[in-house]
């Protein structure tokens, strides 16, 4: 049997429209510097969570903060989670790294993203 259970959110992103400013408030907040720092995308290390941001939403057209719900198997829990009423929104993809992630949409229309490591 596949391991389908969860290991907590650990990644959360956030759309920001200024990317400096928003760099600015997050660095003050977390107490430390980005650990990914780039015109596309600045992540955070702090208190073992990874915090992102992400300039207009990025390519995914993101317009709210989205928790990422880590798992061992996202193939596993994809499978679970539509089966209990989600539906896909981003099927798996690799985002580089051997980093999986897809979204889901609860039936309230939450949006959940999924993400695995490998």
């Amino acid at each position: 049997m596949t391991d389908s259970s969860t290991l907590g959110i650990k990644t959360v992103l956030h759309p920001v429209s200024d990317l400096a400013t928003a760099k600015k408030v997050y660095t003050a907040l977390l107490g430390v510097e980005p650990q990914a720092d780039g015109p596309y995308y600045v992540g955070y290390e702090a208190a073992g969570q990874h915090i992102g941001l992400v300039p207009n939403g990025g390519p995914q057209g993101m317009t709210s903060p989205l928790a990422y719900w880590h798992v061992p198997d996202i193939e596993a829990k994809l499978a679970e989670v539509t089966a209990a009423g989600a539906t896909v929104k981003d099927p798996v993809r690799d985002v580089g790294g051997g980093r999986l992630v897809a979204t889901v949409t609860d039936p309230d229309g939450n949006v959940l993203g999924l993400l695995q490591d490998r």
